[in-house]
């Protein structure tokens, strides 16, 4: 249970096989393994100790792939950074993870120069460079000090070490780094393989962001099987049509806004698709009508839809294409999650973690091989998430018969927009700040292209005048705009309060969701 094995393997088999595309860059697996323990040699050569964390902001691309394994074979972590972050936030998670080293591209260069500046990173010793243009005075360029160092041997880390420090939101407020194991990943991988019936020759194109666990699942899979990974800086229909035309892409993963804009692109139907044998989605819910349009469009393509999360490395259920029929025992399954991978349990429980008969709705618990250690240096937040042996994934739904999960409800507080998950604590905490503010809740409620929108609610201080555009504006000024308040409404009267205190979101966001059968989107 080590990931850089799969590295060495691939390297043995299919040394001079194509590793890695990125535009006219081409790496075989021998010469990615060479590069990575040169990579990893310059960054011990930089200070970089046992157990220490290299954070990684940038767009995709081959030298991240190559970034990430370094860590590793350095003897470190990994720590991938949301690139749709605001300032504050990137200091946030830099400064909890202590990050001594930072990969970064021009995209972001100049952001971090500011901070690093302004001293508000101060854990960063070294910033290394990742892209072709003049590398800016206080970075070290990544090709000089790779090709400068020799390769060096792996440190072995393995098993219940941890391999990667991945932050998602907080319940609190407060960002959560999730641990992740060598033993999560690669058990993942195994249960990712097996599920989707990855084939040797796969051909996986990297479009989705790799700082979400998501796609870093494609790259330890596709890695473990000594496939072909293809990468493109981002996400956009045209890269993405592009890309799985030039390159006969086989497999990929993408999350549903992707999906429906892919399917309804205008010359969708120009490009040749015919590669694509299987294509993944999940991280939020597809509405019947994109999966759908997606199966006209793409006739020969299966489609598998995964659940799953961060503190679960991340996959924990799979409906697959047996489920995207619409008749026979199996119609219409793909609106449930699926049934529990291979190598995952799960169970519906209540309040007081009893499993609940078949057909009742309650938490969705997870148990495996592949659940977090828990979250980084917050004992109590691990030990709620994880009691009794069972990963309590916040996610209220039930179990029909034959084990398919549906989710119906949220038990934590969170907002899934474009696969993105937002903690609603975070955005409140946000607009608190602003002046005039007496009381605030931030719900999700359904939006056509996003699946779910931000929406706050606002009761201000009756001498006050702000107004939408000012939470709004304000908001942007502190967290990352994916998370700020698309809309926002006032209200005079106090917030709805449970006997313990409690805002009561489902009270407030009933009138939006009324006529949905859920309170998800």
């Amino acid at each position: 249970m080590y990931l850089t094995q799969a590295l060495k393997r691939a390297a043995q088999i299919n040394g001079n096989e194509l590793a890695t595309q990125d535009n006219n860059r081409i790496r075989t697996w021998s010469e990615s393994l060479e590069r990575i323990g040169k990579l990893a040699g310059a960054m011990q050569k930089l200070g970089f100790k046992d157990n220490d964390r290299s954070a990684i902001l940038s767009l995709n691309s081959d030298r991240y792939f190559e970034a990430l394994y370094a860590a590793i074979w350095a003897g470190g972590i990994f720590v991938p950074i949301n690139t749709r972050l605001a300032p504050p936030e990137i200091a946030f998670w830099l400064q909890d993870s202590e990050s001594s080293i930072l990969f970064v591209d021009k995209n972001f260069s100049e952001v971090i120069e500011e901070l690093f500046q302004a001293g508000k990173i101060p854990s960063i010793k070294e910033i290394i460079y990742m892209s072709d243009d003049n590398c800016p005075a206080n970075m070290q360029n990544y090709e000089t000090i790779l090709n400068e160092n020799d390769k060096i041997d792996d440190t072995l880390r393995c098993y219940d070490d941890i391999a990667g420090l991945f932050y998602t939101g907080g319940t609190t407020g407060r960002s959560k780094g999730v641990m992740l194991s060598h033993t999560n990943l690669v058990s993942n991988s195994f249960n990712t393989i097996t599920g989707l019936t990855i084939p040797n020759n796969a051909r996986w194109i990297h479009a989705a962001p790799m700082f979400h666990i998501a796609d870093v699942t494609g790259v330890i899979a596709i890695t473990h099987i000594a496939g072909k990974h293809y990468f493109i800086p981002g996400f956009s229909p045209e890269a993405v049509l592009n890309g799985i035309q030039d390159y006969s892409i086989t497999d990929t993963l993408l999350v549903p806004t992707m999906i429906n804009m892919l399917v309804h692109h205008p010359d969708v139907t120009k490009y040749n698709l015919s590669s694509l044998r299987q294509l993944t989605y999940g991280a939020s819910p597809m509405p019947e009508s994109v999966i759908i349009k997606a199966m006209e469009v793409i006739p020969k393509c299966n489609f598998v839809h995964a659940y799953g999360m961060t503190e679960c490395s991340p996959l924990l259920t799979m409906a697959g294409p047996d489920c995207h029929v619409f008749k026979g025992p199996k119609a219409n399954l793909f609106k449930s999650t699926g049934v529990a991978a291979a190598g995952v349990e799960i169970k519906i429980i209540d309040e007081n973690d009893n499993e609940l008969p078949r057909g009742v709705v309650g938490e969705i618990a997870a148990r495996g091989s592949n659940i977090m250690l828990g979250y980084w240096r917050q004992k109590e937040l691990s030990d709620k998430a994880l009691r009794n042996g069972w990963m309590h994934t916040g996610d209220g739904g039930y179990m029909n018969k034959n084990g398919y999960v549906y989710i119906v409800d949220r038990v934590k507080d969170m907002i899934i927009s474009g696969g993105e998950n937002i903690y609603s604590a975070e955005v409140e905490n946000a607009i608190y700040q602003l002046d005039g503010v007496i009381e605030c809740a931030v719900i999700g409620i359904p939006n056509k292209e996003w699946g779910e929108a931000v929406h706050a609610i606002v009761r201000k201080d009756s001498n006050n005048n702000i107004n939408e555009n000012d939470v709004i504006t304000h908001s942007k000024n502190l967290i990352a705009g994916f998370k700020c308040p698309k809309s926002v409404s006032f209200r005079d009267d106090p917030m709805p309060l449970s006997g313990a205190g409690k805002i009561l979101k489902r009270n407030l966001r009933e009138p939006f969701w009324k006529g949905h059968e859920k309170q998800v989107s």
